[in-house]
C-alpha cells in the first residue's frame, strides 16, 4: 500500500506537527500532492486535472495519518467515493511510530445492501503482501465488466433522478413519476430514482452529504453519468453538488428547456427556446470554468478593464435583445394572420390542457390530420390550426397549443407568451384532461392556474375528459358529474357526439356575442 520508509516518515512528521498529514500518490509511486491537515482531518484539494469517467478510477491513492487511534472515518470513505480514488490508506500512528496500515477500496460488485467498499486487513508496514498494482487493475477490469459504457459512448445519457421535497409521500411519488416521463421524453435512460423527504430544504446543498454519498454509490454501481433533480437548483446549489461529484448535474427547468429545444420545429419556436435558455444561463455564467473570470489581456484585447465573463454577459444581453426584436416581428405577423382569420367570420376553438393529455390526438381525429402525436410529454410545441366542420354544417378554426405542466419555468412561459396569445382570440377553450392519470385533478388545477395567470379565465371553457376507453364507465360518469364537462376517447370518433354538440353550441354562442 505504501513503503515502510514513507509510512515511518509520515508518522514522525505527523507526530511532530500534531496534525494529520497525507500524500496523493500516482500508480508509479510518485507523490502528486502533499497535504497538511489538523489533528482530526485532512482536506483533499480538487483533482479535476486528473483523469476520470466510466469504469476508470482516478489513478491516485491517498495515504494519510491518524493520530488518535481512530479507524478509517466516514469522511475518508466519502473522499474515496466522491473522488473515485484507487485506494484510501490510513497510517495508524502510535507513540510517534507507524503502527499499522489500514486500507479500503471501492467494491465494483457490491450489491444493493452492501456499503460499496471493501476493507483490507490491517497490516504492519514491514509485512505488506498485497500487490497494489494488480489489485487496482483487477478493480478497473471488474468495473468495466459489470458496468458497460456503450450507451454512454453513443451519447445515451444514463441518469439517476433525485427529488428533495417537503411534500407528502404520495405527492412526492407522483412528482417523481412525472419527472421520469420528462426524462423519457428527453431520450435519457433512467437507472434509479431517489426521493428524500425533509422538514426543511438545505439551502446550500439541497440534500445532506450522507444522502449524496448514497447517490454516488448508486451512480458507481449503475455507471451513471448524469444526476437530474426534480427541483430547480440555484447556481450555488449546483456548484456545491458538483464539488462533491464529477457527474453532470441538471435541474427540472434545464431538462424541460432541453426537451423544448429538441422538439421546436418552427423558427418562432426555436427563437423562443433560445431566449428561455439564455435567460436561464445568465445568472449561471459565473459557474463556468475559471478562465471566464480572468482578464482577456493582450494588446488591443484588454479593453477598459473588461473581463471575459463580462464580455460573455454583454454578448448574451445583445443576443437577448436581438431575439426579442425578432419575436416581436413574428408576433406582429401572427397578429395579422389572426386578423385575416377574423375577417373570414369563423369561430375559433383552442385546445388546452396538461402535457400529454391527448390534445394532438383529438385534433388529428377531428380533422383527419397527421400532426405529431406521441405518448411523450411536450410532443407538441408549435401551435397548429385546422378547419373543422361540425355536424350542423358550422365551420370553425381549431388550434392545438403547447401543453402546460406543473411549475412551468417562468422564463419559458414568458418566451412562449406570443404563441399563447393565440388563446386570447379563442371563442372557446377545450380543456382536455387525461382522466386515466391518477393525478388528473392536480393537473386540472395546474391548467386552471396557468389560464388565470394568462388572464384567459374569462373565456368559456369546456372540460373534455379523455381516455375513457381505459376506464370503468361508472367512474367516468361520476367524474363528469363532479367536475362538469363531457367524456370521450380521442382515438374513437364514436364517442364524440356529445362533445361535438356542446363545443358547437358554446363556440357559436360566444362568437355571435362578440360580433
Amino acid at each position: 500500500m505504501v513503503s515502510p520508509e514513507l509510512a515511518r516518515e509520515m508518522a514522525e512528521i505527523s507526530t511532530e506537527l500534531n496534525r494529520q498529514v497525507g500524500v496523493l500518490m500516482n500508480r508509479n509511486g510518485g507523490v502528486e500532492t502533499v497535504i497538511v491537515g489538523d489533528y482530526k482531518s485532512i482536506f483533499i484539494p480538487s483533482l479535476s486535472h486528473l483523469r476520470s469517467g466510466g469504469e476508470r478510477l482516478k489513478g491516485v491513492r491517498c495515504v494519510h495519518t491518524h493520530l488518535g487511534g481512530e479507524k478509517i472515518s466516514r469522511d475518508d470513505l466519502m473522499d474515496l467515493l466522491f473522488l473515485r480514488l484507487d485506494l484510501m490508506v490510513m497510517v495508524e500512528v502510535r507513540d510517534g511510530l507507524a503502527h499499522r496500515l489500514h486500507g479500503v477500496h471501492l467494491a465494483p460488485n457490491s450489491g444493493p445492501d452492501d456499503e460499496g467498499w471493501h476493507f483490507l486487513e490491517p497490516v504492519v508496514p514491514s509485512q505488506q503482501n498485497v500487490d497494489i498494482q494488480q489489485l487496482i487493475a483487477s478493480l478497473e477490469d471488474e468495473f468495466a465488466r459489470l458496468q458497460p459504457t456503450k450507451d454512454v459512448d453513443k451519447g445515451k445519457d444514463r441518469a439517476i433522478l433525485i427529488s428533495v421535497t417537503t411534500s407528502a409521500k404520495q405527492v412526492a411519488a407522483a412528482h417523481m413519476a412525472e419527472l421520469e416521463e420528462l426524462v423519457r421524453s428527453a431520450d435519457v435512460q433512467v437507472l434509479d430514482t431517489v426521493i428524500q423527504r425533509r422538514h426543511k430544504i438545505n439551502p446550500k446543498l439541497i440534500l445532506g452529504t450522507g444522502k449524496l454519498g448514497d447517490i454516488m454509490l448508486l451512480a458507481l454501481r449503475h455507471n451513471a453519468n448524469l444526476l437530474i433533480f426534480d427541483q430547480d437548483l440555484n447556481p450555488s446549489q449546483v456548484r456545491s453538488i458538483t464539488e462533491h461529484t464529477e457527474l453532470r448535474v441538471i435541474d427540472r427547468t434545464q431538462l424541460i428547456l432541453d426537451i423544448f429545444a429538441r422538439r421546436a420545429l418552427s423558427r418562432e419556436g426555436k427563437l423562443q427556446i433560445e431566449m428561455a435558455q439564455l435567460k436561464y444561463l445568465r445568472p449561471r455564467l459565473g459557474m463556468r470554468d475559471d478562465s471566464l473570470s480572468r482578464l482577456t489581456g493582450g494588446i488591443g484585447g484588454r479593453g477598459p478593464g473588461e473581463t471575459k465573463l463580462e464580455i460573455d454577459r454583454r454578448r448574451l444581453s445583445d443576443r437577448l435583445s436581438r431575439l426579442a426584436k425578432d419575436l416581436k416581428k413574428i408576433g406582429r405577423e401572427r397578429s395579422q394572420r389572426r386578423r385575416r382569420r377574423r375577417q373570414k367570420d369563423l369561430p375559433v376553438i383552442s385546445l388546452v390542457g396538461y402535457t400529454n393529455a391527448g390534445k394532438s390526438t383529438l385534433l388529428n381525429t377531428l380533422t383527419k390530420s397527421t400532426i405529431l402525436a406521441e405518448d411523450k410529454l411536450f410532443a407538441t410545441l408549435d401551435p397548429t390550426s385546422r378547419r373543422l366542420r361540425f355536424p350542423e354544417d358550422v365551420e370553425v378554426i381549431i388550434t392545438d397549443t403547447v401543453g402546460f405542466i406543473r411549475a412551468l419555468p417562468a422564463d419559458l412561459m414568458q418566451a412562449f407568451k406570443a404563441t399563447l396569445e393565440e388563446l386570447e382570440e379563442a371563442d372557446l377553450l377545450i380543456h382536455v384532461i387525461d382522466l386515466a392519470n391518477p393525478h388528473f385533478e392536480e393537473q386540472m388545477a395546474v391548467v386552471d392556474d396557468v389560464l388565470r395567470d394568462l388572464d384567459l379565465h374569462t373565456i368559456p371553457v369546456l372540460r373534455v375528459f379523455n381516455k375513457i376507453d381505459q376506464l370503468d364507465d361508472d367512474f367516468v360518469r361520476n367524474q363528469v358529474l363532479i367536475h362538469g364537462g363531457v367524456a370521450l376517447s380521442a382515438i374513437d370518433p364514436s364517442t364524440f357526439a356529445l362533445f361535438l354538440a356542446e363545443a358547437e353550441s358554446r363556440a357559436t354562442k360566444q362568437w355571435q356575442g362578440r360580433l
